[in-house]
């Protein structure tokens, strides 16, 4: 009777081990949604719970950062960004990088940031990963708002000439390949770091490094140099860049054809390395 009770019985999950890499079990992501919450609440909690100014360096970040700019790169460097206010480039780069490279940076160390959790308990890994681009993406939303009022301030006070256009709508389609490419440059990185531990020094430096080979303190026409312009345009975020430019400011080089460039490398890349993560996954504990 007890062998045919059992029979019976029917489990909500199931944990073993996984075959094959290919096994990613996206659809736990869903299931444990509520988990993701949590983590999103808590890197928020966690991060500004014991500052004096909380929330209010959302702002103040991007806005001595943009002041920073605009004196070195655009007073002393004299690099031009016309028509296009320098304040209004630097701003907008400046909130699309932080948010690049937040998702890079934090995704890059989740295998050691989180070894005793992973050690302890079961939930689909890749939570993780992703919960870091969605709490990124808030404090990216909170500081689009500093941009909007910094934008209706030289519409109607400086008489800046924006023009709405069409380009407008593909603004989400560029902030998810930022997060897709951030995610999974961060994955490939992490899964090497379990083994490599000089990569988790060589990652910031690294970062900031590529900042110069993407066009966020001058525009892909300043580069003067043919050959110099083109390896910047390999680079994928460069259409990413350039388009939002285009979309929030009315200026910028797009091209369709660069942005399915860029949305086709970010993509494969994304896939390898949620399969690089996936396989790490299984046994990394043994060796972080």
């Amino acid at each position: 009777m007890e062998a045919v009770a059992d029979k019976k019985q029917k489990w909500d999950l199931v944990i073993g081990t996984r075959n094959s890499m290919f096994d990613l079990r996206l659809r736990e992501l869903w299931e444990y949604k509520d988990l993701l919450f949590l983590l999103v609440k808590r890197d928020y909690i966690a991060f500004y719970k014991q500052t004096i100014l909380g929330p209010l360096w959302f702002f103040i970040q991007p806005l001595m950062t943009m002041v920073m700019y605009v004196f070195i790169f655009r007073n002393i460097a004299g690099i031009k960004t016309d028509p296009i206010p320098a304040p209004l480039f630097f701003i907008v780069n400046i909130i699309a990088w932080n948010y690049f490279s937040e998702c890079l940076n934090k995704t890059s160390t989740v295998f050691k940031d989180n070894a005793n959790v992973f050690g302890k308990v079961y939930f689909p890994r890749l939570i993780l990963p992703f919960s870091i681009v969605i709490s990124s993406l808030v404090r990216f939303g909170v500081q689009f708002i500093l941009f909007i009022l910094i934008l209706l301030f030289y519409i109607f006070v400086k008489g800046y000439d924006f023009q709405f256009t069409p380009y407008l709508l593909l603004v989400p389609v560029f902030i998810v390949l930022m997060a897709l490419f951030g995610l999974a440059a961060g994955m490939i990185i992490s899964a090497m770091t379990t083994k490599y531990r000089d990569l988790v020094f060589l990652v910031t430096f690294g970062v900031q490094l590529f900042m110069y080979a993407t066009p966020v303190i001058y525009p892909l026409d300043y580069p003067k140099n043919e050959l110099v312009r083109r390896a910047i345009s390999l680079n994928p975020l460069t259409p990413i860049f350039e388009g939002l430019r285009r979309a929030l400011l009315g200026h910028g080089y797009f091209q369709w054809s660069s942005l399915l460039y860029s949305a086709s490398v970010i993509v494969v890349l994304t896939i390898v390395g949620m399969l690089i993560f996936n396989k790490t996954e299984k046994d990394f504990i043994d060796t972080v």
